[in-house]
């Protein structure tokens, strides 16, 4: 199986029209016509993913966020991704992520995380095509704001959550949005569609005062604290759908930073 092999393979699970214009998914080192010999999924190319994927006999990185976000000037070790992309071209090692693609396209990140919920009769937050960025939808049964803040840890392994909130604490909600990752620009859509209680991470200081103001509770998961069900996910289905027998590995679940 070839680089490009692997990238056809994942254009149909989460084809590169279901990205943002903003965003650079796909390949983002290597040669299409190199040969696989493993592949290791992350949520982040950073060096010491690439440590262990060399160390796994892996000389693919698929990752959910871009290496590349912004064009490079220079290819030097004078920049964080410079140094990550001459590290990989130096090993021989391909890099490829799927970001935006994979938050919306159907069956993959927002429909993982309303999932993980239990969220029924779910809505996408922002449509894409047939698929879309983040869901809104009901509880299985109205619960209070601290028994569904058990919940989303439980759900995604979290040590701990931020909660915004201005109401009773023992009130119950039914109605819950999430969105995977940086949800604070998108708000405003979950209001609309009548979220009680908001799932994001990134939310900073400001914002979610402000949606507190506005009567949305908000719990901040983290942008890791969501996002790495990518890896689970992506494991999973490139084991169950690889044509060759390509050895796949993932990261360990940890959580990038910890309170102290």
């Amino acid at each position: 199986m070839t680089v490009q092999d692997l990238m056809t393979l994942l254009e149909g699970l989460c084809p590169l029209s279901y990205a943002c214009d903003w965003d650079n998914p796909g390949l983002q080192v290597g040669r299409r016509e190199r040969e696989i010999q493993g592949i290791y999924v992350a949520l982040d190319a950073t060096e010491t993913g690439i440590r262990k994927a060399r160390e796994a006999g892996c000389n693919l990185l698929l990752t959910h966020h871009p290496l590349l976000f912004s064009p490079l000037r220079q290819v030097t070790g004078d920049s964080v991704p410079g140094r990550l992309a001459l590290e990989l071209a130096e090993a021989g090692m391909a890099c490829v992520s799927m970001h935006t693609n994979f938050d919306a396209a159907p069956g993959c990140m927002a429909d993982l995380a309303a999932e993980r919920l239990g969220l029924r009769d779910s809505v996408y937050l922002e449509p894409v095509e047939d698929g879309g960025i983040g869901k809104v939808g009901e509880l299985p049964e109205p619960e209070t704001l601290e028994a569904f803040c058990r919940q989303v840890k439980e759900a995604f392994r979290l040590p701990s959550v931020t909660l915004y909130d201005g109401g009773p604490a023992d009130r119950k909600i039914s109605r819950v949005g999430i969105l995977p990752g940086s949800g604070k620009g998108e708000i405003g859509l979950a209001e609309k569609l009548g979220a009680q209680v908001y799932v994001t991470g990134d939310m900073g200081h400001h914002p979610g005062l402000d949606a507190v103001a506005d009567g949305l509770a908000v719990v901040d998961a983290g942008h890791y604290g969501i996002e790495w069900i990518f890896i689970d996910f992506m494991a999973a289905w490139l084991r169950e759908h690889l044509q060759e027998p390509v050895p796949v590995f993932q990261a360990p679940f940890g959580l990038p930073s910890r309170v102290v």
